[in-house]
């Protein structure tokens, strides 16, 4: 494990394990010494001397904390060194303590555990075979602290994986609120563009297209040699320019969708290719009926803005497999149908969208708002189909 992964309360876990290996080790390298625990205390203290060297290289190899194998390895190194210490002085029992800690850290649990128990073991075979008295604690002593390292570890590394849980969650949920706010802003410009090109297309154009007409009948009432016939051919000419100027405005704030790459019918095949079905969400085709002709952009922008919003609550509400977008071009109408296998619903219990956004209503509105209409057919278990139908007015301005 990296030292800089981790947090304050693991630095100085791992500090008190270092301390105490140490410490164990120096007790028993004193008691060989001072003690006479042991028949050769030279030999007890050149090998505590060299399990101390071995840990301490251990620890501050890169490789051990970067390699399982590499860690491995050097846990064998320090558990030979440790055998050697354990037959040459029964002090050597108490350095098993820490030797657990590290052996179900650095190993898999399959070969941790194994490991553990027969360093249980080798710690009371060799304390019995130094001719120590016999004793309830030679069992219970290693027994009990390999099951307490064995509840630590394993609790612990239960705890961390909640924790990682957690913290992938909760980095996920940031995520998706940023992406939320930034799909709000996206969301908030292109309605108030959307609000724009209305404004402009039920006032501007359609003052200017009222004044040229006014202009163009007064023309025609006027002898053609009259003063004011060429005034007034002047004042219709800036009223076409100008109106002609308010459809670029229209068209220039009109969705990203329909921004130069083409028509409705590009547009809405774009929606079902990038669609839901590569995340979960059904599989959506698109399919065109009648001979395409040019829409006006508010047409546009409304099929294209209810296609979406049908789709988006297919996605979300009808956990359906397939669902279909039809743009059908008839002699006075064109139609829009989204149709899907979901659970379906009863419309007649359908409120209106919270947000006042993508909701049943909201699509209504749009489609009546210029002249259309906008059917639901539902039904709890068999599906949904939101039909939309436009006229085709020659008059609406392009």
């Amino acid at each position: 494990m990296d030292p800089r992964s981790l947090t304050p309360a693991l630095r100085v876990l791992r500090v008190c394990l270092h301390l105490l290996l140490v410490g164990l080790l120096a007790q028993a390298a004193l008691r060989a010494v001072y003690g006479h625990t042991a028949s050769h205390p030279g030999a007890v203290v050149a090998v505590a001397v060299l399990t101390a060297a071995v840990y301490g290289a251990g620890s501050a190899l890169r490789s051990v904390r970067e390699s399982q194998a590499a860690a491995a390895v050097w846990l064998g190194m320090l558990c030979a060194a440790w055998l050697v210490l354990l037959a040459l002085t029964p002090d050597g029992l108490w350095v098993a303590f820490p030797l657990y800690f590290l052996q179900l850290h650095l190993l898999p649990v399959r070969w941790a555990l194994p490991a553990v128990t027969v360093t249980a073991g080798a710690a009371i075979a060799a304390y019995l075979g130094h001719g120590e008295p016999l004793n309830p604690g030679v069992f219970v002593g290693p027994l009990l602290g390999a099951a307490v390292a064995v509840a630590t570890v394993l609790g612990y590394q239960a705890l961390y994986r909640e924790s990682e849980r957690r913290r992938r969650l909760i980095e996920e949920l940031i995520s998706t609120r940023e992406e939320l706010a930034a799909a709000e802003r996206h969301a908030g410009t292109l309605a108030e563009r959307e609000r724009l090109a209305r404004e402009i297309h039920d006032t501007l154009a359609q003052g200017l297209s009222s004044i040229q007409l006014l202009l163009r009948a007064a023309e025609r009432a006027l002898p053609p040699d009259s003063p004011a016939a060429g005034h007034i051919e002047q004042a219709r000419r800036a009223a076409q320019d100008n109106l002609a100027e308010a459809r670029r405005f229209v068209r220039a704030l009109a969705p990203p969708d329909l921004e130069g790459r083409g028509s409705l019918e590009a547009a809405l095949r774009r929606l079902c290719e990038q669609g839901p079905s590569g995340h979960g969400g059904p599989a959506v085709r698109f399919s065109l009926a009648g001979t395409p002709v040019v829409l006006p952009t508010p047409y546009e922008v409304a099929l294209l803005r209810i296609a979406q919003s049908a789709l988006a609550n297919t996605v979300r509400h009808a956990e359906a497999e397939r669902a279909e977008i039809t743009l059908t071009f008839m002699e006075g109408s064109v139609t829009l149908d989204v149709v899907d296998d979901g659970r379906g619903f009863d419309p007649a219990l359908c409120a209106p969208s919270p947000d006042g956004g993508f909701g049943l209503p909201a699509m209504r509105a749009r489609a009546e708002s210029l002249g259309g209409t906008f059917a639901v057919e539902s039904a709890p278990g068999q599906g949904t189909a939101v039909a939309v139908a436009l006229p085709l007015n020659p008059e609406v301005p392009a």
